[in-house]
Formats: C-alpha cells, sequence, structure tokens
C-alpha cells in the first residue's frame, strides 16, 4: 500500500450569521486520502462571509442541516458519503441533511475526479459537524441552565436526562453565537460509529426513479430554446458552404448559428430542431486526419513505443506487445448546457467535474471578465471523466451569444460517441526478466495518443485534465520485480482525447497483469499462489486470498470455461477481482462470475462501494472484450449503443459479489480503482479458457 500520508491540521471557522454556520478550509492541492488527515477546530475565530475555499455546514430554522457540495454528483452517490459524514458526527437523521451542490466558485479545488472527493471530504466534513454538534449542545445547555456534560444528541434533537428536546433549528440561533463550546468538538472515533460504515440507500435514489431529480435536460430556463448542432463527418472538418435557407423557412426555427464544430439550429422544440438541421446543405472540409484508418494509427503507435535496454545477463525472457482502442466515455446522459450570453454578463447550467476550469474557458471565449460568469452545477447522469472537458457549455455560450438569447443545447448521442472526448488508444511492450524462479527485471514502455487541437471542434484541455491524464508506464511497484524500469512515447493525433475512469491504469495495469499470469506459467507457478509470494503489501495479500477463497480458486470447469484472477493498488486502496468465464465459443465469450475483494480505509457507504465495484466489472468486461472506437478515414465508425458495443444484461455476470475488507484508516479512493483489475481478471481467464494470448483489446476489435 502507498506510504501514509503526512498530517496537517487546519482551522475549522464560525461564520458571521444569523444561523449556526462553520467553514472548513479546502486546500486546491489536496490529494486522494491527504483531506482525511487529523484536523483541529478552532471556534474563537469569527470569519465574515463563506470564504470560496471552505466546505460550508449551516443548520437552517426548518432544522435542516445543509452543506453545498464542491464536487459534482455523477451516479456515484458522492452526496450520500457526505451526508453520511454529517448525520454520524452531528447525530442527524439522514432525511434532515441535504447536500445540494456548490455552483462555480472563484478559487480553491472544486475538481471531481482522481477517486479523491470521499478522501478529501471525510476530514473537514466530520470536523465541521462535531463542531456544529458541540454548538448545539451548549447553546441547549444554557437555554434549559443544564452542564452540556449531561445532554445528548439524537435524531437531529438535543435531549435532557428529564426528557426535554429542542430541534437543532430552534437551537441554531443562539448556537451561531457560541463562542468556544463547552463540550469536545473531536469526531467520534470510529468504534462509536453508527451511520458510516453502515450500507445504506442513496438519499437521492426516490427522486432519481420518480423524476424529480433535476438533469441538464430538465431545466426551464426563462426563454432558453432547443439547440443542435450539425457536425462534420470527419474529426475536425469544418464547413465549406452553407445553404439554411429550407432549415431557416421551417417551422419553429429561431436561429441558425456557425460554431467551430460545425452549424447550430435553434428551435421551439428539439424535435424542430432535429428537423431542421437536417435540411441544412453544407459541404465540409475534411478534417486532419482524414487520411488515416486504424491501421495507420496503429503503426504509428507500435513505432513509438520505446525499446528496452539489454536484459540482465543469464535471465529468461516473458515479452509482449498489446494494443488498446479508443474507448468512448459513453454516460447514459448525454451532454446538454443551458446558457444565457448577455452584452455584460453570462450565466449556465450543466454538470462538471471542473466548474472553475469551465467557467475561465467560456469567459475568454465569449469576451467577459470571469467575474462576469456565472456557472451552476448540475447532477450528471454519468461521466467517467467525459465531463471534466465541458464542450457542450462552451459551445452553448457561444451559440448564445450569437443568436441573442438563451439556448439549450444538446449534443445526440452520435455527436458523443464520434465528436467527444475518448479514451486514447495505445500501445504496451513489456519484458520480464526471471532467473532462479523469480523476476529480476521488469521493464514496461508504452505509446499513447496525444492530442494536437489542430481542427478540432471545442478544443479545450482544462487543467483537471493535465492533472488527471499522464501516462505511467509502470504499475508493477507493486511486486518485488527486482530492477523495474518504464519509458513513454507518443503520438499527436487531432482526436478529441479526455480522461476514462481509471485513466492510463486501465491499460497499463490490465497489460501488465496478463504479463504476470504468462510469467507464471513460464515458472510453472499458480498465478495465485506466484503472485501471493511475490506482492509486496499485505493488504493486496489479504484481498487476493479473498477473492481466492470466496471464488473457489482452482476448482474444477468444463472444458471452455476458466478462471482469471488480477489485483491493482491506487489512491490509498487496493482492489483483487476474480472472474469466471464460459469461452466455448471464443467469439462470444460470458463473463459468468466475478468476485471483487477490495481494502479502501474506511467503507463511508459499503452498498455505494459494492456499487462502484459492480460497475467497474462492467467496465472490464466491456473494454476487454466488446467495446472500442474505430476511426475511418478521419471519422469514427460507431454512433450509438447499437454499434459502440458496450456490455449489456445479456452480458453482465450472473454471479456477482463484493467482500468490502475491514479497516479503521481514513478512506482512499474507490471509484475508479476496480477497473484494471476487473479488466485484467477478463482477459486472463479468457487467455486460460482459450489456451490463447490475448494481445489486442477489445478482442473483437
Amino acid at each position: 500500500m502507498a506510504p501514509e500520508l503526512s498530517r496537517r491540521r487546519f482551522v475549522i471557522y464560525t461564520l458571521a450569521a444569523s444561523t449556526l454556520t462553520v467553514a472548513a478550509p479546502l486546500g486546491c492541492d489536496t490529494p486522494a486520502a491527504e483531506g482525511a488527515e487529523s484536523v483541529r477546530a478552532r471556534s474563537d475565530v469569527l470569519v465574515t462571509g463563506a470564504d470560496d475555499e471552505m466546505l460550508v455546514l449551516e443548520v437552517t430554522e426548518a432544522n435542516k442541516v445543509v452543506v453545498r457540495l464542491p464536487r459534482l454528483e455523477v451516479g456515484q452517490g458522492v452526496t450520500t458519503a457526505v451526508a453520511m459524514m454529517i448525520a454520524e458526527e452531528l447525530d442527524a437523521r439522514l432525511v434532515d441533511v441535504s447536500i445540494p451542490l456548490a455552483e462555480a466558485r472563484r478559487k480553491g479545488n472544486q475538481y471531481t475526479g482522481g477517486s479523491s472527493s470521499v478522501s478529501s471530504l471525510y476530514g473537514p466534513a466530520r470536523e465541521l459537524a462535531a463542531l456544529a454538534r458541540a454548538k448545539l449542545v451548549t447553546a441547549a445547555a444554557r437555554r434549559w441552565h443544564i452542564p452540556a456534560r449531561f445532554l445528548r444528541t439524537e435524531g437531529t434533537r438535543v435531549i435532557a436526562p428529564d426528557g426535554r428536546s429542542a430541534t437543532f433549528g430552534s437551537l441554531t440561533a443562539s448556537a451561531a453565537r457560541v463562542g468556544r463550546p463547552a463540550v469536545s468538538s473531536k469526531p467520534k472515533p470510529v468504534s462509536k460509529h453508527r451511520v458510516i460504515g453502515r450500507p445504506t440507500p442513496r438519499i437521492d435514489a426516490r427522486d432519481i426513479v420518480t423524476g424529480r431529480a433535476q438533469y441538464a435536460g430538465d431545466l426551464a430556463v426563462a426563454g432558453a430554446k432547443p439547440t443542435v448542432v450539425a457536425r462534420p463527418p470527419t474529426l475536425g472538418g469544418r464547413v465549406r458552404t452553407l445553404d439554411d435557407r429550407a432549415a431557416r423557412a421551417m417551422p419553429g426555427v429561431r436561429a441558425v448559428v456557425k460554431v467551430a464544430g460545425g452549424v447550430a439550429v435553434v428551435a421551439d422544440t428539439f424535435h424542430h430542431a432535429f428537423k431542421a438541421r437536417d435540411a441544412l446543405k453544407i459541404t465540409w472540409v475534411p478534417g486532419p486526419l482524414a487520411a488515416l484508418s486504424d491501421a495507420e494509427i496503429r503503426a504509428r503507435l507500435q513505432a513509438a513505443v520505446p525499446r528496452f535496454g539489454t536484459p540482465p545477463r543469464g535471465s529468461a525472457q516473458t515479452e509482449a506487445k498489446f494494443e488498446f482502442a479508443f474507448v468512448s466515455h459513453a454516460p447514459m446522459e448525454v451532454l446538454t448546457a443551458v446558457a444565457d450570453v448577455r452584452a455584460h454578463s453570462a450565466e449556465l447550467w450543466f454538470a462538471s467535474q471542473s466548474p472553475m476550469d469551465a467557467r475561465d474557458s467560456i469567459a475568454s471565449a465569449i469576451g467577459l471578465p470571469a467575474s462576469k460568469v456565472r456557472v451552476h452545477v448540475l447532477r450528471a447522469g454519468g461521466s467517467f471523466g467525459r465531463r471534466l472537458n465541458h464542450d457542450a457549455a462552451l459551445e452553448a455560450a457561444l451559440v448564445s451569444k450569437a443568436a441573442g438569447r438563451p439556448v439549450k443545447l444538446m449534443w445526440s448521442r452520435a455527436d458523443d460517441i464520434r465528436h467527444g472526448r475518448m479514451r486514447p488508444a495505445d500501445h504496451h511492450r513489456i519484458r520480464a526478466s526471471h532467473a532462479g524462479g523469480r523476476v529480476v527485471a521488469f521493464a514496461h514502455s508504452v505509446a499513447t495518443v496525444s492530442e494536437t487541437n489542430d481542427g478540432l471542434s471545442a478544443g479545450v484541455r482544462p487543467a483537471a485534465f493535465a492533472r488527471a491524464a499522464g501516462p505511467l508506464p509502470s504499475h508493477s511497484g507493486l511486486y518485488n520485480f527486482g530492477s523495474i524500469s518504464g519509458d513513454w512515447g507518443s503520438v499527436d493525433l487531432a482526436v478529441p482525447i479526455g480522461p476514462w475512469r481509471s485513466v492510463s491504469s486501465g491499460t497499463s495495469r490490465t497489460a501488465e497483469e496478463i504479463v504476470v499470469d504468462e510469467v507464471a506459467r513460464a515458472l510453472g507457478k499458480d498465478p495465485v499462489a506466484f503472485r501471493r509470494t511475490t506482492l509486496r503489501g499485505k493488504a493486496v495479500r489479504a484481498v487476493l486470498d479473498k477473492v481466492a477463497a470466496a471464488g473457489e480458486w482452482g476448482r474444477a470447469l468444463p472444458a471452455g470455461q476458466a478462471q482469471g484472477v488480477a489485483v491493482h493498488e491506487e489512491y490509498g486502496s487496493c482492489v483483487a477481482c476474480l472472474a469466471e468465464i464460459d469461452a466455448t465459443d471464443p467469439k462470444n465469450p460470458r463473463v459468468t462470475k466475478v468476485v471483487m475483494a477490495a481494502d479502501v480505509g474506511t467503507a463511508v457507504n459499503p452498498s455505494g462501494l459494492e456499487a462502484q465495484l459492480m460497475g467497474t466489472a462492467v467496465d472490464g468486461i466491456s473494454t476487454v472484450l466488446r467495446a472500442g472506437l474505430h476511426i475511418d478515414r478521419g471519422a469514427v465508425r460507431e454512433s450509438s449503443y447499437a454499434d459502440f458495443r458496450y456490455a449489456r444484461q445479456r452480458h453482465a455476470p450472473l454471479h456477482f459479489e463484493a467482500h468490502i475488507m475491514p479497516s479503521r484508516r481514513a478512506p482512499g479512493g474507490a471509484g475508479e480503482l476496480g477497473v484494471p483489475a476487473a479488466a485484467g481478471a477478463v482477459a486472463n481467464a479468457y487467455a486460460r479458457a482459450t489456451g490463447s494470448r490475448p494481445r489486442r483489446f477489445p478482442l473483437d476489435f
């Protein structure tokens, strides 16, 4: 496991307000798992106004606890996890805790990614709630003239020994005036947790299934008209000629606007907008990749993979080369943004993992100061890294400015698959040198596609992307593999790439886990036994042992069926996956069983973590067996779920189980953790079932 991070302390502030309002600073450079460190509260500092860099908790007179969250809810359940932290320390009912999303701030850390949300908020959120609880108890003690130590809290109320009680809301005004509380404001020890660590349904589940939850497509902003864009047939293509007379004459059409990515149509309904878009007569200048297809891109990547030096003398070599295709994020909710750009201000509504970067980019594009651009952050129906970029919002702002009216711009599914961000294609070369029954050197080189913005529509690369997307040539440091080396190269292409769930680990670790299996085979060792004796950390060995036992590793299976296993360690967490596959028909394999075990430190919501692991299992099944994007003469061939073949229900494992390892340490990251292990386990199961050595992914590519 990663070494324990250094601990630092920060101050919890009491804000000047008529209700109890406390705030904790969130540094913009807090790495994963560090936000969960030990903190110390102070209530003798009064701050006027809520600083942008703070996490703020307010107890309202209506007996609600409100924390405006500087992270994006994309379906991963971060709002539920934070509500559980608050409810735990306040002894509040979960139903009384509200976690709305904060709009884009002027400064601070508002980045959602790197599996860092829960770990970065765990310390501040609990400290805020613990201090608020202490002040509420003190306020009640003063009201009732009872020593504070005799009072307890339960169900969003303070309760006296004689049965009297007061809601937090009725105490909030007096609690706001409390300086130093009369009772401890330290968070509870793990042994006293009654909410954190207990499987909990999502707090927004009912709103989602009943349609009350609002996404960008649900908004009815005054005057905002549905808008779609006609896009070129090739990546980065441009308009050569446009005849829009027929489209403008159609019923319901309000405006036709040229944008960098094509031609936008603003209409009364999306039906009118799509009909008018299809009536546009456009000739296109081909994009910069018009002469390239998959074969040429693969050849360039293969040539760009750095070569290895001389292996250790006297060692035998296990070598392999791997190819991974481009992959679309394909979230269920298509990209949608509402924009109202006026002469001296702008207001936008959309889902963003990096809203501050988005605001600054949009402000620059429309010629306004960032202080005049307001970005409302809305929940998203999936992301997987896609909403780190803000293509749709930038486009909506430019169309709104040109049309002189508010717009609701939507990318169709085909728009996003053919012109949106994608996981870059990459190639890997790995060499494991072994002697005396062990690996003495391990080398891993990779070449990946890097983006050039030549000809790209809305070619936005936010700072958050730079933080998330750097390639990692080797993850093999979790094994005792002697001398470990890695290098990487790149091929610059005008392809709109973006960080995809688990970023580079999803391909690098997958390739390495396949090689680990092949080394075990070369040494005549069982894959699980080989890993057990080679892994460096106790925690990763423990999750491996768990899946091997729970999944009955080594049990007899019919011909054409097999098990595979893989492990991964990142974000201060570790995971193992065991997959069983039926490859009786090698061209139509079916994963029948997946068993995963994870050690993420304190699992705030085990139900949420299980759902995350289940999702990563589907990601692994998809990207190893079925789902990839083809480039044909500069155009993405796929356009919908019909041909971008992500795993459906019929491809999901018939049996799935997740085991959460008990831990009292602070939370690590979990959202992206399982992808590499799941992908590696599926690939290894397929190899064992078919007796093959898979090298290109997805297998049907």
